[in-house]
């Protein structure tokens, strides 16, 4: 007699069929989506909600993002193996370990302290050995390490960052939510001409927390 698989099989099954019927078609995205445990990354209590298509609270009042939009916006990065990315807005680091197995290196900054110690030790914990955390201002990015192939930020931004923009190779693409904390957000994508002009698309509205200067005061 044939067997049912186990519920979180199933839960897995459903999780890349709901990404597929979104529209996500990239195949190395699908298949970093299916590589990356969602419910390490969630906060106790919320395992069970892991795979549903819903942001989730984490410490320090920030969320990690719905499912969808880590793929979506992972999918217009164009990530390719040999790439080095920048992450403005590390929170529980789950986003960082869907780009790490797409990329060379990942580099993600964080604000809050709690949140940077958090994801550093769940992702050398898990293996996540091309991802190095810093905690310190997002929006200066990382100079001393540019320039970086790609840039994703997680949190919405009210103009694009000229720090960011000038640590992005030519040829580089940037994606991040523009808009204010109250009012409409799109995700934006950004390339950077091999004159420095940048060429803007602008793709799906969205809800993100506010970018915002400087470290964190909270530990």
């Amino acid at each position: 007699m044939a067997t049912s698989p186990p519920a979180d099989d199933v839960e897995r099954m459903e999780f890349q069929l709901a990404l597929r019927r979104r529209g996500i078609s990239d195949q190395a995205v699908l298949r970093a989506m299916e590589e990356v445990p969602r419910e390490r990354f969630v906060a106790r209590g919320f395992t069970d909600s892991a795979y549903a298509d819903q942001a989730l609270p984490i410490d320090c009042g920030q969320t990690i993002s719905q499912p969808f939009v880590v793929a979506y916006m992972t999918e217009q990065l164009e990530v390719g193996p040999q790439h080095r990315i920048l992450e403005i807005g590390t929170g529980s680091g789950y986003q960082a370990a869907v780009l790490s197995r797409l990329a060379r290196e990942v580099v993600t900054i964080e604000r809050y302290r709690t949140l940077a110690d958090t994801a550093r030790e769940r992702l050398q914990t898990q293996g996540y050995t091309n991802v190095t955390v810093r905690l310190g201002d997002g929006m200066a990015g990382a100079p001393d390490l540019a320039p970086f192939d790609r840039i994703m930020i997680t949190a919405a931004a009210e103009d694009v960052p000229d720090a960011l923009v000038a640590q992005l190779t030519a040829g580089g693409k940037m994606v991040l939510p523009v808009g204010p904390r109250h009012d409409a957000q799109y995700l934006v994508k950004l390339t950077k001409q091999a004159d420095g002009e940048l060429t803007r698309e602008e793709l799906i509205a969205v809800r993100f927390v506010p970018l915002l200067p400087g470290q964190a005061r909270e530990l």
